[in-house]
């Protein structure tokens, strides 16, 4: 049914992703699928990397980590932003058509009331992408 599955990943929070993440893994076995991780960076500086070559490096590696790990096909894709935080969903939905994606497997958060203001990323993905979009709570 699936055969490329995206997971938006964030490389300062990866640890809050696990559910996402395990989530995708199982999915990607269930339908002997190839798993992809996307995470945005900017080209300065941040807490994660110094530069875009560092951080492409980092999410590489997080990438072959979780492969090894699940025993599964995994790749990775960056995205360069000048605005993570103003741009992402338009970047996520890129990134969709970039991969190839099918199914996008996200983490996302409790609604709270700036949900009523601002939708989320995966109702982004959800309504200007072909792909299917799994969301998965990360916390209460």
């Amino acid at each position: 049914m699936f055969s490329k599955i995206m997971v938006p990943i964030d490389l300062a929070h990866a640890d809050r992703m696990t559910g996402a993440i395990s989530m995708a893994a199982d999915l990607a076995k269930l339908y002997d699928a190839q798993v992809c991780y996307v995470s945005a960076t900017t080209p300065t500086p941040s807490s994660v990397a110094h530069t875009p070559k560092e951080y492409k490096a980092k999410l590489d590696a997080f990438a072959q980590k979780e492969a090894a790990e699940h025993g599964q096909t995994a790749t990775s894709h960056m995205v360069i932003s000048h605005d993570p935080t103003a741009s992402l969903d338009d970047d996520l939905v890129k990134a969709v058509d970039e991969v190839g994606a099918d199914l996008v497997v996200m983490a996302t958060h409790v609604p709270n009331i700036g949900d009523l203001i601002w939708a989320s990323n995966g109702s982004r993905l959800a309504s200007h992408t072909k792909a299917s979009v799994c969301l998965v709570r990360t916390g209460g």
